[in-house]
């Protein structure tokens, strides 16, 4: 039975990566040896959107008020993109210390979390 999923963010620079989902995202953690750090995430769901390519994938962190989170992030120094407005969601992005970016967004759809 699949009890769980384990995201992978690749990075140019996993330590400044790690220090920033501990300390300014706060997730929680464990360390699995030699201080390689697993974080627990928030509840998560998972989409399936149609793609002309193979292999992409996005990470999204949910919440509940997006402009709220983006101060938050904003007095520990991550810069996000402008909020665009869609459908389905307010949507932003925040630049990773190692250089990537992961989405954060405040769905305007029903959600799936808590879903058994």
């Amino acid at each position: 039975m699949i009890y769980g999923s384990h995201v992978i963010v690749y990075s140019k620079n996993a330590d400044a990566d790690r220090a920033f989902f501990r300390n300014v995202l706060r997730f929680p953690s464990v360390d699995a040896g030699h201080g390689w750090l697993i974080f627990a995430l928030p509840p998560a769901e998972a989409a399936i959107h149609p793609s002309d390519e193979t292999g992409a994938q996005e990470v999204y962190f949910m919440c509940d008020d997006l402009k709220a989170e983006i101060a938050h992030l904003a007095e520990n120094n991550v810069v996000c993109t402008e909020i665009q407005e869609a459908r389905w969601g307010s949507i932003t992005k925040m630049r990773l210390p190692g250089g990537g970016e992961v989405g954060l967004y405040q769905p305007k759809h029903p959600t799936a979390l808590g879903m058994k």
